[in-house]
């Protein structure tokens, strides 16, 4: 039966709306790919699932239980689900914990928190100028408090700390945590390609890179606050002479003459803490090494891995 005149106009819409979908999803195809975004397929876990470490650099002590927390209130990573993913296989290869996942910010409550061996922060990003995640979300001061100064008392108390690119960025403000962590993140230039030296090649956490530099593309981080104190045992360090600053090429001169790490760890009272700065880019995970490096990380922070932590200032 031939269109009339509303028939043919529903049809010609529906073309249209039809077109201008497939515009977006082209569109949406083509910024990703210039990107250089990849989606978390089953394709890319399975990859990482065969470079990940099978075996733990030492047996773990026991079988930690760990809380993995992705949320973010601030810049969106879109590494983070790639991250949830890396950190979910490490464990369940390598059988050094078992992984609870949750973004509710009542798992740092004290009553909730202390199941956990291991704390593991992925990407973490605040809102600024606050920079205060428990506040992003609770509204409330004295919560955002309380829940702020659990988690520090939980770590302080022997427990690990695993803390990943942007999760730095988390409670960015506060001098108790920027202390816990080892430094605040400060500012980055744009994302380009970087060589991260091995400070000590010989140290067990640095060893799977054979004595050569992981070079990959990243956010090269800069640190501020807590960092100056050099309270830490760095693991990686950034060449800021070789960086391309482009638009920080001013903010650049501002940096105080010490040297830049990206990677990191240290002890927190009676607890440990790893900070890795790498990755803002899943392709990253698909090196073994840095996959092996990580799990290192973690190990230490679990209180697996006996190793040389003394920090720059002592």
């Amino acid at each position: 039966m031939p269109l009339g005149p509303r028939g043919f106009e529903s049809g010609k819409i529906m073309k249209i709306k039809q077109l201008t979908l497939s515009v977006i999803i082209l569109l949406a195809v083509s910024i990703t790919v210039k990107a250089g975004k990849k989606p978390v397929v089953e394709k890319w876990i399975k990859k990482i699932e065969k470079l990940a470490p099978s075996k733990p650099i030492v047996p773990p002590k026991k079988k930690h239980k760990a809380l993995l927390f992705s949320l973010h209130t601030g810049f969106n990573h879109w590494v983070i689900p790639h991250t949830s993913a890396m950190i979910r296989i490490l464990g369940e290869k390598s059988s050094v914990y078992d992984l609870v996942e949750s973004n509710d910010v009542e798992m740092f409550e004290p009553g909730k928190i202390r199941q956990f061996d291991l704390i593991i922060l992925n990407n973490n990003c605040s809102k600024g100028p606050g920079r205060d995640l428990f506040f992003d979300v609770t509204k409330d001061k004295e919560k955002a408090a309380l829940l702020e100064k659990s988690l520090i008392d939980h770590i302080a108390k022997g427990r690990g700390l695993v803390a990943l690119h942007g999760a730095i960025v988390m409670q960015n403000n506060s001098p108790e945590f920027s202390s816990m962590l080892g430094g605040s993140f400060d500012f980055h230039p744009k994302n380009q390609k970087i060589s991260l030296e091995l400070v000590e090649p010989d140290h067990p956490i640095l060893k799977v890179f054979n004595g050569k530099p992981l070079i990959h593309r990243d956010e090269p981080y800069l640190f501020k606050n807590a960092y100056t104190d050099l309270n830490f045992h760095p693991l990686l360090e950034i060449d800021v002479s070789k960086l391309n600053w482009g638009k920080k090429a001013r903010k650049s001169k501002e940096i105080k003459p010490i040297k830049r790490y990206a990677a990191w760890i240290k002890k927190y009272k009676k607890g440990r803490v790893f900070y890795c700065s790498p990755s803002h880019n899943a392709q990253s995970f698909e090196n073994p090494a840095l996959l092996q490096f990580i799990l290192n990380g973690i190990q230490y922070a679990a209180g697996d891995l006996e190793c040389d932590d003394t920090p720059l200032n002592k």
